[in-house]
């Protein structure tokens, strides 16, 4: 009987490992069968008034780039609000009236606590709200095409991250790995009938529904994405994506930063994937393709965990059934299939294919993430980047 019970138990385990590996060439096959349909206008709020809502920690130099680039949007009607959150802004200066630059008076350490800081201060009564990193840049038709998603009735929306820079082999290999999520957890998961994840900027909400689903809540620490989109999903939206509103978001370059930012990010996991039970069960009870399907995708570990633990399942497996390692092997194969399938069928530049053979490399800095990830909030919750600088060991 014990026999029988830690059989089923390794079995199972080993499913809810293994299916990683094959979901995303599955969902891709669903989205090549599902007819593709389109959007179709519902209403034509195409003048739509806009906040877009820019937040700065202790650093401000790299705000005036990104001001510059939401001045050039081919859109008429939108106020841009800097909340510089514990900054010096004694050298923020912009002649343009629709920049309005918040100092809160006392330091807030917390993405949804500027969010509400500028929403309590608006200059008038927004219908839609768009977060933009401070080191973010936009296209000029960015507004225009979010408005295509909200016309045809959605009511949260999420563009399209570009990397800014690939300067380094990990800013490369960041950039690979934006590219397979967008395809998949954005693109293919939208098109397939859930929602897009959201990736914390270059995104927007009516203020209506971003207001309704964090106000109540007080988030701190990295991740207010990951309760944001629970909220959405568990009230029954779907989160549209659209590859055409296209945010260019500056890749980290340096090893120490890398780590301490994914051990944020590795921490914000462990923290919050919980949330994946709740809405694949709301699925069930509700009949809802898109929590069911949203949910699983939730609860999926890191890319660089679950491939270690498959490797390691596999090589175990050699040795206990090599039936089973073989199947391994297999699952191994579909998911290169599926993360070339995502690079070859998006914009994908050069360089990144000709970095991805510093993925060891990049995966050592993944587990030295997780050894800190523990203590992870302890690290201050902005990213500097430093690719204008020539860093030897980056890139060699």
């Amino acid at each position: 009987m014990l026999n029988t019970i830690i059989n089923i138990f390794w079995i199972a385990f080993q499913i809810l490992i293994g299916y990683n590996l094959a979901l995303p060439i599955v969902l891709y096959v669903l989205y090549l069968l599902k007819p593709k349909k389109g959007f179709k206008a519902v209403n034509t709020t195409s003048k739509a008034d806009y906040a877009i809502i820019v937040t700065a920690y202790e650093h401000t130099n790299t705000l005036p780039p990104v001001i510059d680039s939401l001045l050039r949007l081919q859109y008429n009607n939108y106020l841009i609000y800097i909340v510089a959150d514990k900054c010096d802004v004694s050298n923020l200066h912009f002649a343009d009236e629709r920049v309005i630059i918040l100092r809160p008076p006392e330091t807030l350490a917390s993405n949804t606590r500027s969010h509400f800081y500028a929403i309590k201060n608006f200059k008038r009564n927004h219908d839609r709200l768009t977060i933009i990193d401070s080191d973010n840049l936009v296209e000029p038709d960015y507004l225009t095409q979010l408005n295509v998603c909200f016309d045809a009735g959605f009511v949260a929306v999420q563009g399209e991250r570009k990397a800014k820079n690939l300067d380094t082999t990990y800013a490369c290999i960041d950039a690979a790995r934006d590219v397979y999520y967008h395809f998949y957890d954005g693109k293919i998961l939208f098109e397939v009938g859930s929602s897009a994840t959201l990736a914390g900027s270059g995104m927007a909400f009516t203020v209506k529904l971003y207001r309704e689903c964090l106000e109540h809540l007080d988030v701190t620490g990295a991740g207010f994405d990951k309760v944001l989109q629970k909220e959405i999903i568990t009230r029954g939206y779907r989160i549209a994506f659209t590859n055409k509103a296209i945010v260019y978001d500056e890749k980290t370059s340096q090893s120490d930063q890398l780590v301490k930012q994914r051990a944020r990010w590795i921490n914000t996991w462990f923290k919050y994937f919980g949330f994946g039970f709740k809405i694949t069960g709301l699925g069930i009870r509700r009949f809802s393709w898109n929590q069911f399907l949203f949910g699983l995708i939730l609860l999926r570990p890191p890319l660089f965990i679950f491939l270690i633990l498959s490797i390691f399942l596999m090589a175990l497996n050699i040795f206990i059934s090599p039936f089973i390692a073989l199947i391994w092997l297999i699952g191994f194969a579909l998911f290169v299939i599926g993360f070339f399938t995502a690079l070859l069928l998006s914009p994908t530049d050069k360089r990144i294919y000709n970095a991805l053979s510093g993925i060891p490399k990049f995966v050592f800095y993944q587990v030295l993430s997780l050894l800190k990830a523990k203590n992870a909030n302890k690290y201050s919750v902005a990213t500097q980047h430093f690719h204008d600088k020539k860093i030897e060991e980056v890139k060699n």
